[in-house]
């Protein structure tokens, strides 16, 4: 029986930047649309069953009033809601557990992020829902659940049309504390408050897996120094401050700053960078998530066992290719 897992994040694409940037509201009335297109076209391939996260807000129970023609039984998975990114986390586990064939991600970095903790090497097709949004794709709902629902039947081959991720594991006293997809900054803020971090002259030092052009957010700071692609295996470090190298760069939709680099470096896969004593909050994927107290030995290391991402495009041109299509049209005998 085929299987696909369903995580929506409510809070994603509604953040502080809405007020200090001018950043777009992506609200959950949308999402709950997404949600349909996803399951109409996860059911047109032959997807078996549909497992959504609940959560506050009701995304999956809306996007399920009134769905009536579906032939894949589509139910909300039975968790406790803390309305906390702990949602996502334990969904994804219990979707791996269950033995879901593929992951669909409505939410930003932040999204994914959490959810890599835990999908293990369930394939993720991520759907950009967010603000700064580099490991999920803006792709219409419809594409994505076909794609999902190809590879969670087996139809595509997910060795065809799957990449292996890469992550930047944040060590604090030498022990694993946290993980990030595309970049981890060291700010000088003294608590966490509102997490999402826009101002340049607060960031000291930042890690990134992922630099690519016509990218936004923290990640736009490398690709002045190195292009970084999704499988690029390398990674750059950078040291913000007075009397670098100047650059133009968009820090948040509607925001775009100088900002001066005093130092770069790129880092070969499994490279450790010691970043400075100093720091006063830790970002993970462009969002504040970890105060430091006291002297703490911070460091990043790049890692090549991020999650396993679907590129949705790619799917859809195997499936086209080899015949897939056509014989999902084909009148039953």
């Amino acid at each position: 029986m085929s299987a696909v897992g369903i995580i929506a994040n409510p809070a994603s694409g509604r953040d502080i930047r809405r007020l200090v940037a001018h950043a777009s509201v992506f609200g959950n009335s949308e999402k709950v649309n997404i949600l349909r297109r996803l399951l109409l076209a996860m059911d047109s391939v032959g997807v078996d069953e549909a497992l959504i996260m609940p959560d506050s807000f009701g995304i999956g129970l809306r996007a399920l009033d009134g769905l009536k023609l579906l032939r894949l039984r589509a139910r909300i998975a039975e968790m406790p809601v803390t309305g906390t990114e702990r949602d996502s986390v334990e969904a994804a586990d219990g979707f791996r557990r269950y033995g879901v064939g593929c992951i669909v991600v409505l939410g930003g970095d932040g999204t994914n992020r959490v959810v890599a903790k835990s999908c293990g090497e369930i394939p993720l097709v991520s759907i950009s829902t967010g603000t700064n949004n580099i490991f999920p794709a803006m792709i219409e709902g419809t594409v994505a659940g076909m794609a999902a629902g190809l590879v969670a039947t087996g139809q595509v081959p997910v060795e065809k049309v799957g990449y292996r991720s890469k992550r930047l594991q944040l060590l604090l006293d030498g022990e694993e504390a946290d993980t990030a997809l595309i970049d981890v900054a060291a700010s000088t803020d003294l608590w966490i408050g509102s997490r999402a971090i826009w101002d340049p002259s607060r960031i000291k030092e930042v890690v990134l897996a992922r630099s690519e052009f016509g990218a936004i957010g923290i990640s736009s700071l490398g690709c002045c120094f190195q292009y970084l692609g999704r499988e690029d295996s390398r990674g750059i470090y950078l040291s913000l401050g007075d009397g670098g190298t100047r650059l133009l760069a968009p820090l948040a939709p509607g925001l775009v700053m100088p900002v001066s680099i005093k130092e770069h470096r790129v880092l070969s896969m499994g490279d450790t960078v010691q970043l400075r004593p100093d720091a006063s909050t830790i970002a993970l994927d462009g969002e504040r998530e970890i105060e430091i107290y006291g002297k703490r030995e911070i460091a990043v290391r790049l890692m090549p066992d991020g999650p396993v991402a679907v590129d949705v495009a790619r799917c859809m041109e195997v499936a086209a290719r080899s015949g897939v299509f056509h014989r999902l049209s084909a009148p039953p005998a």
